[in-house]
């Protein structure tokens, strides 16, 4: 038995996996080129889209 997962949990759980790689990435030193500020980006991103899933979950 397959369970699609809906559009809005897939957006949130790919924003918080880019997030926690890309902050684990330059925390050892592969990517320090970045600013902090995409990574400060990538964690609004992430609490963007969990809140619009959370709303999206109790409109259904």
């Amino acid at each position: 038995m397959s369970r699609s997962v809906r559009t809005e949990t897939a957006l949130f759980l790919s924003f918080v996996g880019i997030t926690l790689v890309v902050w684990v990435l330059r925390g050892i030193g592969i990517l320090t080129f970045l600013p902090g500020l995409v990574i400060w980006l990538l964690i609004f991103l992430s609490i963007g889209a969990g809140v619009f899933d959370f709303i999206q979950r109790i409109k259904r």
